[in-house]
């Protein structure tokens, strides 16, 4: 596991080597663990080295084991940069300065239950008072607003939380719960013989989706190189190529007041962190 961890952890130094340059500075960019530390750290190479060619200075991947650990780490300032759910966003913006940077600009977040192809459930109603597969109560559009829009219906489920979107892809296809949350992206990047086994049930209403975001330790101008570079992106086949890689076709630089249909929604469940 320790040997794991190193080679998630360094990333970033494996991409100088193989770029042949030395970058006078390196930052953390931190990412939501919504998969495996492996397969982040595969499709997030990429998009690291675009950004450290653009602006000349190196990012070195981390993530946490889970999406709770993660939240702590922002909370603790872990994280010079990172890629965050708009619910983290909108929390760690106001408590701890982390400033948009981009966002994806082909398509909005939208959360999905997923249940098994073989499933008798074909409606949300089917679901009342069993167990249902979420992969971290704070998970935006994977947890958070399938459970309030199921609640809303005045349909009782008993949430099950298991750290990651394809934990919850997997206890679904092996059948130890009827349904699950999750989103587009995370479903279609899922194993073939996983994603062979579900299908999507329901869909929630879409959102701002995830933040770039740097810490306001960040030099300014750093900063906008990055946000630019974001931007950029679509703009080159290696750029294009390694956002492909996330799902994502395109990016947008933000502005911290993209995510006010996200603050309307007035989520408190991160406030403990506050205590």
């Amino acid at each position: 596991m320790k040997k794991l961890l190193k080679r998630v952890v360094t990333v970033g130094v494996f991409a100088t080597v193989f770029s042949g340059q030395v970058w006078a500075e390196t930052f953390t960019f931190g990412v939501v663990p919504q998969q495996s530390a492996t397969k982040l750290a595969k499709v997030w190479g990429p998009v690291l080295m675009h950004l450290s060619k653009e602006t000349g200075v190196e990012f070195q991947f981390a993530t946490a084991t889970d999406i709770p650990t993660f939240e702590k780490r922002l909370m603790d300032g872990q994280y010079d940069f990172a890629y965050m759910n708009p619910y983290h966003f909108t929390f760690f913006n106001e408590h701890r300065g982390y400033q948009a940077l981009a966002h994806r600009s082909d398509k909005k977040i939208q959360g999905l239950l997923v249940t098994r192809t073989d499933s008798p459930i074909t409606e949300l109603s089917q679901l009342e008072d069993k167990e249902v597969a979420f992969p971290s109560p704070a998970a935006f559009a994977a947890s958070l607003i399938p459970r309030g829009e199921i609640a809303k219906m005045g349909i009782n489920i008993t949430p099950r939380y298991v750290s990651s979107h394809d934990s919850v892809y997997l206890g679904v296809a092996r059948q130890f719960f009827l349904a699950g949350g999750g989103i587009g992206r995370t479903f279609n990047n899922t194993k073939d013989d996983v994603k062979g086994e579900l299908k999507v049930l329901w869909k929630t209403e879409k959102y701002t989706p995830h933040a770039f975001a740097n810490h306001p330790r960040v030099d300014a101008d750093l900063a906008k190189k990055v946000s630019t570079a974001l931007a950029g992106m679509g703009n080159s086949e290696e750029g294009k190529a390694a956002l492909s890689a996330l799902g994502i076709q395109s990016l947008r630089a933000a502005d911290d007041s993209d995510w006010d249909d996200v603050r309307a929604l007035k989520l408190k469940l991160l406030d403990s962190l506050l205590d």
